[in-house]
């Protein structure tokens, strides 16, 4: 009786979590379908060194097939809801890759090279200023299904019913 108790608890607590970030966030931690991944690590830019940024990294499922894209670049994730958060942080042992429990809106993203994020339209745009504020010439920023109002993408690929929006800063 004991173990359901605390078996109990333990999953209302994540729900609680869940539901209280998804609440704070505007969105849930929604994963990167298979098919976008495998459209977004065709047509991403080749980068053989620097750093890599994922806004909203969420479950991983994006992060970890970019670790290995860019084997030689420090990758990071950003993902403010704890539960996604640990989850990632409990599967990654590879080497380049970071993986930390912030609000990417209160970090410097100066030493992107490449930016990489699967936003909702009111956090496209927030996100829009904080980049226009803080990237070096030269950027990357990669973006499915929203893109950032006001940018020219460089390139967009459709892919299903959804787009993926590639950017340089300049």
């Amino acid at each position: 009786m004991l173990y359901f108790v605390a078996t109990l608890a333990v999953f209302l607590i994540i729900l609680f979590l869940l539901i209280l970030f998804t609440w704070k966030n505007g969105v849930s931690p929604t994963p990167t379908t298979e098919k976008m991944r495998r459209a977004l690590l065709e047509h991403l830019p080749e980068i053989k060194e620097g750093v890599v940024v994922e806004l909203g990294s969420g479950w991983g499922n994006l992060l970890f097939p970019l670790s290995k894209k860019y084997a030689h670049c420090k990758v990071i994730g950003y993902e403010n809801s704890p539960i996604p958060y640990l989850f990632s942080s409990l599967i990654n042992h590879t080497p380049n890759i970071k993986i930390y429990r912030h609000d990417f809106f209160e970090k410097s993203l100066r030493e992107a090279n490449l930016i990489v994020c699967f936003l909702f339209p009111s956090g496209m745009k927030r996100l829009k200023e904080k980049l226009e504020r803080e990237l070096c010439s030269g950027t990357y920023v990669v973006s499915h299904t929203y893109e950032i109002p006001g940018w020219e993408p460089k390139e967009t690929i459709e892919v299903g019913t959804s787009m993926i929006y590639l950017y340089e800063a300049v």
